[in-house]
């Protein structure tokens, strides 16, 4: 467990942000395209790590979606980006964990994939060892406007990975109650976003008449803020 506590280390203070990443990209960019590789095109994926919800208690749960995360970024072609961030509460320094990596042949894909892998498997555990504090509150809307504003769906196709039960908690709305809504997005912040994807989605319930209901709740959500598709998986 040494080992994870030092990737997770490593993670925060690696690459140098978005800045970083983006002024990166066109020497790796011209890398990549000296390569023998057959050319896949370059993508965005920003990876939200939800620390109030199963995937901080269920190694299971967490292992699993780790795996399938690691899959999505194994996959990804060179001059990719790929973005880490945890949420949960709104309070910045409790969510001060950030990791940006672009793909490229001194940083492949299958090396970045398995580390992110261990990650997020290990997430139960560097909450029980105090590495990452399990939050009360779920705010999946403020992150989402945090990513628009920081990141956004510029340059690259981009998919938004959230390791979620989907149940918003927050100033905007309790969506445990099974009368809540979303509020409808302000404008259109992911326009040209290709996808947004909830792992996990109504875990914990144990109902899948309300696993369909947060379906139905993000899926118009995140059509109306402007992703091209929604994915909401209970599991896979």
């Amino acid at each position: 467990m040494k080992v994870l506590l030092a990737v997770a280390t490593a993670f925060g203070l690696a690459g140098g942000g978005v800045m970083a990443v983006q002024a990166a990209h066109r020497a790796d960019t011209i890398e990549a395209s000296l390569t023998d590789e057959p050319a896949i095109a370059p993508k965005r994926v920003v990876i939200g790590l939800d620390i109030s919800n199963p995937l901080v208690d269920d190694d299971r749960f967490a292992a699993k979606v780790a795996a399938r995360i690691a899959n999505v970024v194994g996959d990804l072609g060179m001059a990719s980006e790929v973005h880490v961030r945890t949420f949960g509460s709104y309070d910045a320094s409790v969510n001060n964990f950030a990791y940006d990596a672009l793909i490229s042949a001194r940083n492949r894909p299958e090396h970045v994939a398995g580390e992110i892998q261990k990650l997020i498997a290990g997430t139960p555990y560097l909450v029980r060892s105090g590495k990452w504090s399990s939050q009360q509150r779920t705010n999946i809307l403020a992150f989402l406007d945090n990513v628009s504003q920081s990141i956004g769906c510029g340059g690259l196709p981009t998919t938004v990975l959230l390791a979620s039960d989907g149940i918003e908690d927050s100033e905007y709305v309790r969506l445990g109650g099974r009368d809540a809504h979303l509020p409808a997005p302000q404008g259109r912040p992911f326009r040209g976003c290709a996808q947004m994807e909830i792992l996990g989605l109504g875990q914990g319930t144990h109902s899948p008449s309300e696993t369909t209901r947060l379906r139905s709740e993000w899926s118009r959500w995140a059509v109306a803020a402007g992703f091209g598709r929604f994915v909401g998986l209970n599991d896979w």
